[in-house]
């Protein structure tokens, strides 16, 4: 939920409806269902997701956003080429400030990386290490870490803060 707080005045009066919504709505805000929405999912040469699915779920509180991913490649998906991009619910704040969450993918092998989030970004980008012999980070495509098959799982999580 994002709010604006009431700017109080000296002598005013505070009833119990102001109470409810400066506080008690605010306070039940932070343990809020999370929403679900489908999120882009991108590269230079667009991936089509065919039978193969991407979810999302995002709560915020105020200005703080925590999203979390599933992308399940399918057996008609195609996996474009290029790095992949996943959609943001909210364009990230502009700071100085980037965001490191957390990745997963799992297909042949399983593999932990990170999620980024740029500075004034709409989407973050997941890197992994490049293969199983370079432990240097990478940003996911088709062919990393591993070539992406039918039944693949990427999750990711990341925490940033939004720019309203």
């Amino acid at each position: 939920m994002t709010f604006s707080p009431r700017t109080w005045s000296v002598g005013e009066i505070v009833t119990a409806a102001m109470m409810n919504t400066e506080v008690r709505d605010q306070f039940n805000s932070i343990f809020a269902a999370w929403t679900t929405y489908t999120p882009t999912w991108s590269a230079p040469t667009p991936p089509t997701l065919g039978n193969g699915s991407i979810t999302g779920r995002y709560i915020k509180v105020g200005r703080t956003c925590t999203v979390s991913w599933l992308l399940t490649i399918g057996s008609t998906t195609t996996l474009g080429s290029g790095a992949y991009l996943y959609g943001l619910p909210f364009t990230a704040a502009s700071s100085t400030v980037h965001y490191l969450g957390s990745a997963r993918l799992v297909g042949t092998d399983v593999w932990h990386g990170q999620v980024s989030v740029s500075t004034g970004a709409s989407s973050a980008n997941f890197t992994f290490p490049a293969s199983a012999t370079n432990a240097r980070s990478a940003n996911q495509s088709a062919s990393v870490p591993e070539t992406l098959a039918a039944g693949t799982t990427v999750r990711g999580t990341v925490t940033y803060q939004t720019a309203t």
